[in-house]
């Protein structure tokens, strides 16, 4: 088998071959290994492939070779030395959190996350006694001010669920490198065409591959990125034992969606900044947030750490709630839905859906209000968008 793994190619054709492997079939499409185990010619064979002294494959909860192929094209895609495939984007994030702490140690978290990502460190790391502050991501100073002899973990999310805050992964990697601590970064927003966690000094990424990734509503996956020796000494076991793995099959079907990344990406990022604009003039809409815009609150580090804009957008409906749901029922191309990333457009309500676990102190103070939706764009014609909104807004007041 050859095994393509250059790094010097552009992101579209790495997306397209790196991490390759054929068999002696010669197959154009990447193989789909549907198999729990593997046999040895001898049982002295078997000895060494389970000492680590032969290179081979064992089980496939802990690799197989479609996902070695998904995971070796995203390291080439995000320029980290190895990875490990997941069941789902929490899988990963729980993972990276959890195989890098132990009773007695310190997370810091911006306070601005998904919900369940959330939950992971507000509600189950303590259960286990590992300490957790949350943090305006966006104050340095406060991140600075939360670091204890016992902090091991920095995490963030940039930009944020929902409301695309962008926080100085830079800055924040600098804090953590002081203090002796790792910084994991959940890049799904973003993708890693737009922005570069490791680059910018992270030591770890995390990415829900049910979003982009895929990016056409089929399956759900993840991936934590890193250096070699991490992935080794702090993920390898854990994943081993607890088997989060990513089943054949999905992997199969994220390669595919690898292929398309670029193109989708790029037609939605651009889409999504018209929208924002058209957004922005509308009289019903009373806030926008897009990472593209000049008005962005952080405008300065979008411009500094990001490549492109965002394919979400966050806005504010004037009248709360009520006037949201209106909204909502009155769209037609774009459809109700949490998911995001999709060809196809969704919007949802995050107070009463991903963010509904939250106290409303919690939610009022990282900016989701009654009004907030957050918007998704997807591959449909831009024009047929911003009419199927102005229809929505209309209805919504």
């Amino acid at each position: 088998m050859t095994n393509e793994t250059r790094r010097n190619w552009k992101p579209a054709t790495a997306m397209v071959h790196a991490g390759t492997m054929r068999s002696p079939y010669g197959e154009t499409s990447e193989a789909l290994y549907l198999t729990q185990g593997y046999v040895y010619d001898t049982a002295e064979g078997a000895e060494a492939r389970f000492k680590g002294e032969e290179p081979g494959f064992i089980y496939s909860r802990y690799a197989n070779p479609t996902v070695d192929m998904f995971e070796k094209r995203m390291c080439a895609l995000e320029g980290a030395e190895d990875a490990r495939a997941t069941a789902s984007g929490m899988a990963a994030v729980a993972a990276a959190l959890l195989c890098s702490a132990k009773a007695g140690d310190h997370v810091i978290a911006a306070r601005a996350l998904f919900g369940s990502c959330r939950w992971v460190v507000e509600t189950l790391m303590p259960r286990y006694g590992i300490e957790a502050t949350l943090v305006d991501g966006r104050s340095l100073d406060e991140w600075k001010a939360a670091v204890r002899p016992n902090t091991k973990l920095f995490f963030l999310e940039s930009p944020t669920n929902p409301t695309l805050e962008v926080v100085d992964i830079a800055a924040v990697a600098e804090i953590a490198n002081e203090a002796g601590a790792r910084l994991v970064v959940d890049n799904v927003f973003a993708t890693p065409l737009q922005q570069k966690p490791l680059e910018l000094g992270a030591h770890v990424v995390v990415y829900s591959a049910t979003k982009h990734i895929d990016g056409q509503g089929r399956c759900l996956g993840g991936i934590i990125l890193s250096d070699e020796a991490w992935i080794e000494e702090e993920l390898h076991d854990y994943f081993r034992h607890t088997g989060p793995s990513l089943s054949p099959f999905n992997a199969w079907t994220l390669l595919k969606g690898l292929e398309t990344l670029p193109l989708r990406v790029a037609h939605q990022t651009q889409a999504a900044a018209r929208i924002a604009d058209h957004l922005a003039r509308h009289k019903a809409v009373s806030r926008i947030i897009y990472p593209g815009r000049d008005d962005h609150p952080q405008a300065d580090i979008v411009a500094r750490q990001m490549t492109g804009g965002s394919t979400l957008i966050c806005f504010d409906v004037k009248g709360g709630k009520d006037n949201a749901f209106a909204l909502l029922n009155g769209l037609d191309i774009i459809k109700l839905s949490n998911n995001l990333g999709d060809a196809k457009s969704l919007i949802t309500h995050p107070a009463t859906t991903t963010h509904k676990n939250l106290t409303d102190e919690a939610r009022e103070t990282v900016g989701i209000l009654g009004g907030t939706l957050r918007l998704s764009i997807g591959l449909e014609d831009v024009d047929d968008l911003i009419e199927d909104l102005d229809r929505a807004l209309a209805k919504a007041g």
